[in-house]
């Protein structure tokens, strides 16, 4: 019973400490390349209004609200995170660049450079693909840069929600360490 008022608590400071912090967003833009799984596409929202990105481009198959299973991993979140669908990646690719915003694709190819290594411009663009196939083939000449995670173990490839999470937080990490 008492962590469930000390639970209660902790939520109504964190709710008094959102309503004072500045509603600044990071200068980060997410694209999701046909990424599958609404559920993928629920906790990239959550793991968005976490890191205050500047919008989620929801491209090709990639799921948007409203959507059952989006939502169950959401939370609400798709109300707190700008987001914009495109049916094409490419056309929010063409948007970004007319932005200026440079375009990191987050994939293992011959050219990516492990993520630690990587000095994340602001703002910036990472595009994240298909949970199977990774981001399509007509997108990566559009890059202006490629990261990776290091992989360890038996596997070469990580859930692409929380290869997104890693990603987020260590651009936001460097950013916060350079101010």
């Amino acid at each position: 019973m008492n962590s469930e008022i000390i639970k209660h608590n902790l939520l109504d400071n964190l709710n008094q400490d959102s309503d004072t912090k500045s509603p600044q967003r990071f200068p980060l833009h997410l694209v999701l390349d046909n990424v599958r799984s609404a559920f993928n596409v629920g906790s990239a929202f959550r793991t968005g209004d976490a890191a205050r990105v500047e919008k989620i481009h929801l491209c090709g198959i990639t799921a948007y609200p409203p959507n059952k299973k989006l939502e169950k991993t959401a939370l609400g979140a798709t109300d707190s995170v700008p987001w914009q669908y495109h049916s094409q990646t490419i056309d929010a690719i063409n948007q970004l660049k007319a932005e200026k915003i440079p375009i990191c694709v987050v994939e293992l190819t011959n050219r990516s450079v492990n993520f630690w290594e990587y000095d994340f411009p602001q703002p910036v663009a990472l595009v994240f693909g298909h949970e199977v196939t990774g981001v399509s083939d007509k997108v990566l000449p559009l890059a202006d840069s490629f990261i990776h995670l290091p992989m360890h173990g038996a596997k070469v490839t990580m859930n692409v929600a929380t290869v997104l999470g890693i990603t987020l937080f260590e651009a936001v990490r460097q950013w916060n360490q350079k101010t």
